[in-house]
């Protein structure tokens, strides 16, 4: 009796949750808007989008499942379009093309969020080798994305026909559509309009936020900039994770490894884990203490400023993100007049965004921001080094150098001292002094040899010879001419060396810069 009456109340509780998302079905408009355009939909459009969205909310267990995915990743989507100008409504397109599933593949071997295959991917500079593809990684795909759909809406002058390029390519979209609706601002949706942009409002309308009831707000994706080359093993210690969770969220790196370079780790706080690093509570077992912490920070700033997008246009705006902000890199030395002319700002704006004197000089290689600096930086701290000032700070770290100031109390170059722990997010306490951090001095003990036994001269002499000393192997080199197009990761995949490797091995600074035909020292095995 019991079991049946138990097997009532669940089909109860199945078929009221049905009844409910059946109840809460969105209706197709006559008229909405997207992005900067009126659509006017046509009442056999209306029916037609009406069964998409039906099908949408016909299953409540996948509709529960798909809404939570949403719930974690839409957020960073938003962010990362935001970042690139692209109208929010675009955010729904993920959701329609993988279901915000990391690692989805389709029948033609479009892989990730974004469904990018591999020669798109890295046109929009993604990475996509054995150790790493970043078309599972919700920030990068989605910058890529925002990348691919910003180009072709400059050629379009239409965001339905640029949204449908997606799908069938520029050139697809330019033949199919021509120049008809090139500047429109209505556009009629009938029976004629392209599928692929019918089945997009279909998720549009059925997962607005207003519909996405079942969500849950109790969970969040953390992002966490990481160091390679490492485990997700040691990560998931780091962070009280377990290594599967770790795996789960993390389906950009191969074989549960993070190779050498810079990178974004997730998982999922809200679910019991706690809201941080663990900290190992005894002081037997690990070697890290309150000392030795900032070394951390000045090792993790080797890795800043982080650039990313189309580093082969690096010169030209709109190409290159600088720590998530839109960005350029000085192709030659100028003023700030003839450069903010030349790429399309006010002089006084340029100034402004990098906190630049008006007498300051423009230098090559250097990367400069086209969008405001933040009041925050990405990382807790910075570790002071010799020759730095407070504006190579603020710019490696993309935080604007009035925050630097105020949150450290500091106002002048000449107060810096090599050593001293800025912070970059939180302000200094209110008496406190900025703490100084100074790098261990290794400690080498050895035996002290035992005396020699006095020998005759000869006798020494005749030893000497007998005493082989291990002669280290000199390395060899080749050299590799920079070309056109080639990056530091294209030319360390090319000659089997890791990034690091070649950045040490030519002396090349943080920025990564390296130009057309430079020479570069390669390591022959």
């Amino acid at each position: 009796m019991k079991a049946q009456l138990r097997f009532q109340f669940l089909f109860f509780l199945l078929f009221s949750g049905s009844q409910l998302l059946q109840a809460q079905i969105p209706q197709v408009p006559l008229e909405m808007e997207f992005a900067d355009l009126t659509l006017k939909i046509h009442p056999q459009a209306q029916r037609e989008i009406q069964l998409d969205v039906d099908a949408l909310y016909r299953n409540a267990a996948y509709f529960k499942v798909k809404a939570e995915r949403i719930n974690l990743y839409l957020p960073i989507v938003e962010r990362e379009l935001r970042n690139q100008n692209i109208p929010d409504e675009i955010k729904y397109l993920v959701i329609q093309e993988s279901g915000l599933v990391p690692d989805a593949v389709s029948t033609s071997n479009a892989v990730g969020f974004w469904q990018f295959k591999q020669g798109t991917a890295e046109e929009v500079g993604l990475r996509v080798d054995g150790q790493v593809d970043e078309r599972k990684s919700i920030v990068a795909s989605s910058r890529g994305a925002a990348i691919y759909l910003k180009k072709h809406q400059g050629v379009l002058n239409n965001w339905m026909t640029a949204l449908v390029s997606y799908q069938m390519g520029l050139g697809g979209a330019k033949a199919y559509f021509g120049n008809q609706y090139a500047g429109q601002k209505v556009v009629n949706i009938d029976r004629n309009t392209h599928w692929y942009f019918k089945k997009y409002l279909a998720h549009k309308i059925a997962y607005q936020p207003s519909t996405t009831y079942l969500t849950s707000n109790s969970t969040r994706l953390s992002e966490v900039q990481i160091q390679g080359p490492t485990t997700f093993a040691s990560l998931a210690k780091q962070f009280g994770v377990t290594e599967a969770h770790l795996i789960e969220y993390n389906k950009w790196a191969g074989n549960g490894k993070v190779p050498a370079g810079s990178f974004t780790l997730f998982f999922v706080k809200g679910t019991g884990l706690p809201e941080g690093p663990v900290v190992n509570q005894n002081p037997v077992a690990t070697t890290e203490t309150a000392a030795t912490k900032p070394a951390k920070a000045s090792k993790l700033s080797d890795s800043y400023p982080r650039i990313t997008g189309n580093t082969t246009k690096a010169s030209q705006t709109k190409q290159i993100l600088v720590n998530n902000l839109d960005g350029v890199q000085a192709a030659a030395n100028a003023s700030t007049s003839s450069f903010s002319e030349e790429i399309g700002i006010r002089e006084k704006r340029f100034i402004k965004l990098n906190d630049l004197p008006e007498t300051e000089q423009i230098e090559q290689g250097t990367y400069y921001y086209t969008q405001r600096k933040r009041p925050s930086a990405e990382v807790d701290t910075h570790v002071v080094e010799a020759g730095e000032t407070l504006w190579i700070i603020s710019q490696k770290y993309g935080i604007r150098l009035a925050s630097l100031k105020s949150k450290n109390r500091i106002r002048k170059d000449s107060e810096l001292r090599p050593g001293m722990v800025l912070n970059l997010k939180e302000s200094l306490k209110r008496g406190a002094e900025i703490p100084t951090y100074s790098e261990p001095k290794p400690v080498v003990t050895s035996p002290t040899p035992p005396a020699p036994a006095a020998q005759p001269k000869v006798e020494q002499a005749q030893q000497a010879p007998a005493q082989k000393v291990q002669q280290p192997q000199t390395p060899s080199y080749s050299f590799h001419t920079v070309s056109a197009g080639e990056t530091l990761f294209s030319i360390s995949k090319r000659y089997g060396m890791s990034v690091e490797e070649l950045k040490q091995l030519n002396s090349i600074g943080a920025q990564n810069l390296i130009t057309i035909g430079q020479k570069l020292r390669i390591l022959t095995p």
